[in-house]
């Protein structure tokens, strides 16, 4: 075997496989004329030994080799390296046997004799199909490490039991009804479960029907025909053959009109609907995921939503709690909004302050998990050191931050100087068991909780704790780790 180099500024490398040599001479002059780096194998166990020691972009092999023929050496080949397009040459007499390796896992074939422009297409082409897969393939993992239930952030035992209900129901065919407040994390909890089932590979497709007028909403999910109403000027796919094999995730539900209730709930029966002015029922197999943030039993009672319709998506129930029941979670996913949004503003913030994180803590959090986002967005963009300070969290609409972070106060250091003035060594002492106390009943006697909130290492947290004469057991049987003073 042979090795041509190619220029510094490679267009790719390329492995020619042939048992003529002068073809093969002549083939890997022309590639690196136009940039590639090629290796060339005159025989089987050369190619193979070169795609062993080496990766390569792409692999053009002749189908009739002295050895034997070209589609079992390509066998090997993707053995070796399945992503790499192999180009099959070929002659006239033998068509049929290129289509066949076409179909065992060949990009694509030329006849010979072949001219230059041609073979430079080609695999120009398949190395662009294949620039584009790799891309797809990335972003799927991309959206799984987001996505992947594991690593949805669930510290509490409330969220803990939502995943593990996830984690059970996520491979069966099961309607999944999700209930929760505005912000709880409803369409993540359904890419989750889509991304986890065995129609992960297949589309998921969500749509608000709370967003659209009721025509709007039924364009979009069922389709219509050309002409099937003003401004319908050609046929068009709905959301529901878009999601065909794969899953459809319905946000609030609860507000979908009472006319496409009744076409929903034939899609939940027979898999099957009508687009908009058509005739012809359309089938589709799709898994159906809905979310509301209202009471549908509610609802059904009030004569708004169809009873035989909810009991129909009412098959797995996952309620999400909101943030407010599971607040230890709070600093984990504030923690975690910090690292992503500082890398997206390139800004270098490290951390949350004790009395900023303390000031999450006891946030009543209607917005939940969004709110918490936003908030941090806010801090992040507002913060003028490296650290988010509590006068940029939470912030009301008619506060204005500070440029620079003002002397510490609070309900705790009003409180050491309500009455006769104490000393400062006096009220110091009292703000900082204050402090330790509070710390503590939000952690639910956590010390390793509290004193990461505190920025203390364990060692010198427990000291203080000896200092104030705190027993932190009083704490754990509280245990009021959700439900802290608001």
């Amino acid at each position: 075997m042979n090795k041509e180099n190619g220029q510094n500024l490679s267009a790719g490398k390329l492995l020619v496989v042939d048992d003529d040599s002068n073809l093969i001479e002549l083939v890997a002059m022309k590639l690196k004329g136009a940039n590639y780096e090629v290796a060339t194998a005159l025989k089987e166990e050369d190619a193979l030994k070169a795609a062993t020691d080496d990766v390569f972009d792409l692999c053009i092999v002749d189908l009739k080799l002295a050895g034997r023929n070209g589609i079992s050496l390509m066998t090997e080949l993707h053995s070796v390296n399945p992503e790499m397009p192999v180009i099959i040459l070929t002659g006239h007499a033998s068509v049929e046997s290129a289509v066949e390796a076409m179909k065992k896992g060949a990009y694509s074939y030329l006849t010979k004799p072949f001219n230059t422009p041609e073979l430079l297409l080609q695999i120009e082409r398949a190395l662009e199909n294949r620039r584009l897969n790799s891309e797809i393939q990335r972003l799927k993992e991309l959206l799984q490490e987001r996505y992947d239930f594991t690593n949805i952030i669930a510290k509490s035992e409330g969220m803990r039991k939502v995943l593990d209900v996830v984690s059970r129901i996520a491979c069966t065919e099961s309607t999944v009804f999700l209930q929760g407040e505005s912000g709880t994390g409803k369409e993540i909890v359904a890419k989750a479960i889509h991304l986890a089932s065995t129609r992960r590979n297949k589309p998921f497709v969500a749509i608000n029907c709370a967003a659209l007028p009721a025509t709007l909403l039924e364009s979009e999910l069922f389709g219509h025909e050309k002409g099937s109403f003003t401004g319908a000027n050609r046929s068009t796919k709905g959301l529901l053959s878009q999601a065909d094999g794969g899953t459809i995730f319905l946000d609030e539900i609860g507000d979908m009109p009472p006319s496409l209730q009744a076409k929903l709930l034939r899609v939940l029966q027979e898999r099957e609907f009508y687009p908009v002015g058509s005739e012809k029922s359309v089938q589709v197999d799709v898994r159906i995921i809905t979310a509301t943030n209202k009471d549908l039993q509610a609802e059904v009672k009030e004569g708004n939503f169809r009873e035989d319709l909810y009991y129909r998506l009412h098959v797995i129930p996952i309620h999400l709690p909101p943030l407010r029941e599971r607040k230890e979670d709070i600093p984990h996913l504030a923690n975690h909004f910090l690292k992503i949004i500082s890398q997206q503003m390139k800004k270098e913030v490290k951390g949350i302050t004790p009395q900023a994180m303390q000031k999450l803590m006891l946030h009543d959090w209607p917005g939940n998990v969004r709110e918490l986002e936003n908030t941090l967005e806010y801090a992040v963009a507002m913060t003028p050191l490296d650290m988010i300070t509590e006068e940029f969290v939470l912030q009301t609409k008619n506060s204005v931050p500070q440029t620079a972070p003002q002397q510490e106060t609070g309900p705790q250091m009003n409180i050491a100087l309500n009455g006769p003035v104490k000393s400062y060594k006096d009220a110091r002492y009292l703000f900082e068991r204050d402090y330790l106390v509070r710390l503590l009943e939000l952690c639910g006697g956590k010390a390793s909780e509290a004193a990461k909130l505190a920025g203390k290492c364990r060692t010198d947290f427990y000291e203080l704790l000896r200092k104030h004469e705190i027993k932190i057991e009083n704490f754990k049987a509280a245990g009021n780790v959700a439900h802290a003073p608001q």
